[in-house]
């Protein structure tokens, strides 16, 4: 009965991934962007509770990636989509339709490629990709910003996150091997970081969730540019 620890783990996943979706729905979007927050820790604990009881199964891998797919793709679709992308018409639903069907092919291919890619991560996971959406979310509340005041720049930017996920750039899984992690790759995210930071100053902790996921992005993008530039096969 071991097994069902760590299946309850990826359970309270998707449980607050629907919990996000209700928020959304309510339009309680501090809420909605907190509850995949939540859903992002209790994605990390099953894998780790598993390994530790040594309880890993197909069963909780499938359960895994269904539940994945609804708290970091189907609810940051929903909320980007209620908090602003609602204002672009046509382009607003494309945009979200767009991020969540990209959310599922980056699954399915992880799952095909899990015994062939090693050392790191092709294209942005998921839930670093519905992260993204639910910390700028938050950031944007606390700053009373609003992003359609913009222009295109929301639906654009949900479409290029959507198109990293299903990408061929390279993602360091900083597990020790694997991927080469240039120096100016890592200046280029330190400086990036840090300039997040001292523009959210006012806002700390809205400030240093939206530096870490977007950093994390641009980070992936600059390190396999400049893999190519050293012509290294990627």
């Amino acid at each position: 009965m071991k097994w069902i620890l760590p299946n309850m783990c990826t359970a309270a996943n998707l449980f607050f991934g629907m919990l996000s979706i209700l928020a959304t729905f309510e339009g309680n979007f501090f809420y909605a962007s907190v509850f995949i927050l939540l859903a992002l820790i209790a994605d990390g604990m099953d894998g780790r509770v598993a390994r530790a009881l040594n309880a890993a199964s197909e069963l909780g891998k499938e359960m895994d990636s269904l539940c994945d797919l609804g708290s970091f793709g189907i609810a940051p679709a929903f909320l980007a989509y209620a908090f602003c992308l609602h204002n672009f018409g046509t382009l607003g639903k494309a945009a979200a339709i767009i991020f969540a069907l990209c959310g599922m092919w980056r699954l399915a291919r992880f799952n095909v490629n899990t015994n062939v890619v090693h050392g790191f991560f092709m294209g942005l996971a998921i839930p670093a990709g519905g992260c993204i959406i639910a910390t700028t979310t938050l950031l944007f509340l606390a700053m009373g910003i609003k992003p359609e005041e913009f222009g295109l720049v929301y639906p654009i930017t949900t479409i290029i996150v959507a198109y990293l996920m299903v990408s061929h750039v390279h993602y360091p899984d900083f597990k020790g091997d694997g991927e080469k992690i240039f120096l100016v790759a890592k200046i280029f995210a330190a400086a990036m970081f840090a300039g997040i930071i001292y523009l959210t100053k006012d806002f700390p902790v809205q400030g240093v969730l939206t530096a870490i996921f977007s950093t994390y992005a641009v980070f992936g993008i600059i390190n396999s540019l400049l893999k190519l530039m050293t012509r290294d096969e990627l």
